[in-house]
Order: C-alpha cells, then structure tokens, then sequence
C-alpha cells in the first residue's frame, strides 16, 4: 500500500519538474559535501577562533562604500575563504558571476538575492538567519534594505568576480 502511495504522488508531479528538483537537490548536496571537506584538505592546519571584537573591516576592493572583514583563509589562495561583508542601507551589486560556489549568510539587516543577467529586484528580502547557496558562474544580482546588513560568506578560494555587463564593474570606474 505504501510503494503504490509513492508511484501515485510521483505520477502527480511532471517528469522534467522531478528531474529539475532533483538536478537542485544534487547540486545543493555536492556543494554542501564539498564545503564540510574541504577544510580538510587545505593548508590550514591550525585551530583558530574569531572573536566579534577582533574583527577588523576595512574598505571593500570591489564594492565602493561596503566593508569587508576576512576571517579565515586568503582569498588569494585556494583554501576555504570566512568572510563578512558589510552593506549599507538600499547598496546594489549589478548582476555578476563568481568561479567558486559560495553559502552566503545573512548576519543583520534584510538582503535580497536573485538570478539573473539583468538587475530586477524581485521576491522578499531575507531576515537575519536565513542562507542560501550560489553555484559557481551562475550569474545573480543583490540589493539591501532600509538598514545596514552584513553577510557571511563562504567559498574555496581563490576569489574572484566578473560582471556581466563590463561597464558595471567598479573597479573600471
């Protein structure tokens, strides 16, 4: 009785929705699996501790008028990469891509993210608590809130961003 309530419920959902949600599950699982290994594998063989007082946030290299604090890791390097990245109140990153997956936390503040090649905020801003996972090269675009937010964001190095439109890149401004 149980096996035919399954076929039954898998009949209702279509094929290529299945296999779509499936593909995500997948992807979602490897990066997951990938991110709890690879500190293993990296050169970083000490314990380490990052206290809120010790963080120190300096202008970001990119993103004019944010800050960002590294925690763990050089971005420079390929190793597992801990940063915090501070957005002021209604900041908006035009849409780009990154070579290395990344789960991207929402420390404070309301953080909107969605995919896509051409910035259109849409969908809710997320809260505090709430995380979500990019692929690599997946082209995607962000916006803050009424407040400051600040971000946790983790990825194996070595960093990097390219925009989608050359002409958005601030570091050729």
């Amino acid at each position: 009785m149980y096996y035919g309530a399954v076929l039954e419920a898998k009949k209702e959902i279509p094929v290529k929705e299945r296999s779509v949600k499936k593909v995500n599950f997948l992807l979602l699982a490897t990066v997951a699996i990938y991110l709890l290994t690879a500190p293993l594998a990296s050169a970083q063989t000490a314990h380490k501790v990052v206290r809120v007082e010790d963080v120190k946030w300096i202008d970001h290299p990119i993103f004019k008028g944010a800050k960002t604090a590294i925690l763990v890791g050089d971005p420079t390097k390929a190793e597992v990469i801990v940063q915090r990245v501070k957005f002021p109140p209604h900041y908006r990153v035009p849409p780009h891509t990154h070579p290395y997956a990344e789960v991207v936390t929402v420390l404070t503040g309301s953080y909107g993210n969605y995919f896509g090649e051409k910035f259109e905020p849409k969908g809710e801003l997320m809260k505090p608590g709430s995380l979500f996972v990019l692929p690599a090269n997946h082209p995607h675009y962000t916006w803050t809130g009424d407040e400051e937010t600040i971000l946790q964001v983790q990825f194996m190095g070595p960093g990097g961003v390219e925009f989608i439109d050359p002409a958005d890149d601030p570091r050729k401004k």
